[in-house]
């Protein structure tokens, strides 16, 4: 049977993997980022379902990578990085480091709802197997419906709470010396930058691109210093 003292160390190992795991994570994240903006800059999606079902037949890979495959990679990694940020302060304010965590796991949850890869590629084969103009027309029009899925509601509340999420750990930053007050300061900006969904048009596209200069340093210090903490006693 274990000892008190053996259960408190192992629980504290724990805390350390999650502490070190979120480090690593942020720093992935950060590396994904320029990939996703040179994928976007050189093959621009497609704005139809047929141009995306052309796609897809040319260079399937290309088709899931224009409908954000990267980014479903890049969301499953950050659950690991509020993992880590809900181990380094859950001391200094536990009821909101769990808002924020919930919050945060939701909003994900959500964006999972809106991508349409996959369903895209299914229906890219079917229509250039199919036997008459009639059904291509039928899977033509439920590609215009998984389009309006892909950047709708779901998108949005993904977008809107993560925006908060970030605002609230940034928020319980600034009590305590965790993390640097720079650290907030940048974590606050991409956050206010975030409010916006990238959906909004001009301006929204805008502003997800400017949310990145702060997120990358965000998460670049974010990763250094969950590396310090899982190393301390």
């Amino acid at each position: 049977m274990k000892t008190k003292k053996e259960l408190l160390s192992g629980d504290v190992d724990n805390w350390h993997k999650l502490l070190k795991f979120g480090g690593i994570a942020a720093l992935i994240v950060v590396l994904l980022i320029p990939f996703q903006i040179v994928i976007f800059a050189a093959y621009p999606p497609p704005a139809d379902p047929l141009s995306f079902y052309e796609l897809f037949r040319q260079n399937w890979f290309l088709g899931l990578l224009s409908l954000d495959l990267l980014y479903i990679l890049n969301n499953i990694i950050i659950i690991f990085v509020y993992l880590g940020l809900f181990a380094a302060l859950r001391k200094t304010n536990f009821s909101l480091m769990l808002i924020a965590l919930v919050v945060g796991l939701i909003g994900i949850s959500a964006y999972f709802a809106s991508t349409i890869a996959f369903e895209m590629l299914s229906l890219a084969n079917q229509y250039f197997s199919a036997g008459s103009l009639e059904l291509q027309e039928q899977l033509l029009a439920a590609g215009h419906t998984l389009l309006v899925t892909y950047k709708g509601t779901a998108f949005d509340v993904y977008y809107v709470m993560n925006a908060i999420t970030l605002l609230t750990v940034s928020r319980v930053m600034f009590q305590d010396h965790t993390f640097s007050k720079s650290t907030a300061v940048w974590g606050v900006v991409s956050g206010i930058l975030m409010i916006i969904p990238s959906t909004a048009g001009t301006i929204g596209l805008i502003f997800s691109l400017l949310s990145l200069i702060p997120w990358v340093v965000f998460s670049i210090m974010i990763a250094k210093r969950l590396f310090y903490l899982s190393k301390q006693d």
